[in-house]
C-alpha cells in the first residue's frame, strides 16, 4: 500500500483531526489515505488539512479550474495518488475528465478555457517545468487576468500540492478509491 503505514480510522484520538479526515473524504481530496498517513504527526496534520481543505473550498478562483491545476502538477511528478483523486465538488459543478486531459496536455490550443484559464494553467506549469519564467513581465501577464489576491490563491494553492504530490510519490501511495 504505502511506505508509510497510514493509522487506521480508530486509532485517530484527535476530534478535530477525525474530523478534518472526514471532510477531506467528503471533498475527495485528499481522500482519507493522506489523512491517516500524516496523522501520526497530529498537530502538523490539522494545520496542513485544515489549509487545504480551505483552499479547495474557499476562495475566488473557480474550484473546477483548481482541481484541473492539482491534477496537471500530480501528473507532472508521477504520483499516483493525487493523479487518480477527483474533487466530488467539482465533478458535482460538471468537471470532466476531457477538460482535465486537456487542461494536463494542450491547454494553449484547447476551446475549453479561457485565456484566463490558460494563463492560471501556464503559470502552474511554469513553476514547476521553468520556475525563471515566471518574473516580473509573467507576473504583468497574469494581472491582466486575475487580482493579486487570486495570484496568491493560485501560487499558494501550487505550492502547497506540489508538495503534497512529491511526498505522496515517496511513499508509493495508492488511492483508496483506485
Amino acid at each position: 500500500m504505502s511506505r508509510l503505514a497510514p493509522l487506521e480510522p480508530g486509532q485517530i484520538e484527535d476530534p478535530e483531526l477525525r474530523e478534518l479526515t472526514e471532510k477531506c473524504a467528503e471533498l475527495g481530496v485528499p481522500d482519507e489515505l493522506f489523512p491517516r498517513i500524516i496523522a501520526r504527526a497530529p498537530e502538523q496534520a490539522k494545520s496542513l488539512l485544515a489549509l487545504m481543505l480551505e483552499m479547495h473550498t474557499n476562495g475566488t478562483v473557480d474550484h473546477q479550474l483548481k482541481e484541473i491545476i492539482r491534477i496537471q502538477l500530480a501528473r507532472f511528478v508521477g504520483d499516483p495518488y493525487f493523479s487518480a483523486l477527483r474533487s466530488k465538488h467539482a465533478l458535482a459543478a460538471g468537471l470532466t475528465e476531457e477538460r482535465i486531459d486537456a487542461g494536463c496536455d494542450d491547454y494553449e490550443e484547447s476551446e475549453l478555457f479561457t485565456e484566463a484559464e490558460r494563463m492560471a494553467l501556464r503559470f502552474s506549469d511554469q513553476l514547476f517545468l521553468d520556475p525563471d519564467k515566471v518574473d516580473a513581465i509573467f507576473y504583468d501577464q497574469m494581472r491582466e487576468f486575475w487580482t493579486e489576491a487570486q495570484i496568491m490563491e493560485i501560487g499558494t494553492f501550487i505550492s502547497i500540492y506540489h508538495a503534497a504530490h512529491l511526498f505522496m510519490k515517496t511513499l508509493n501511495a495508492r488511492s483508496l478509491a483506485a
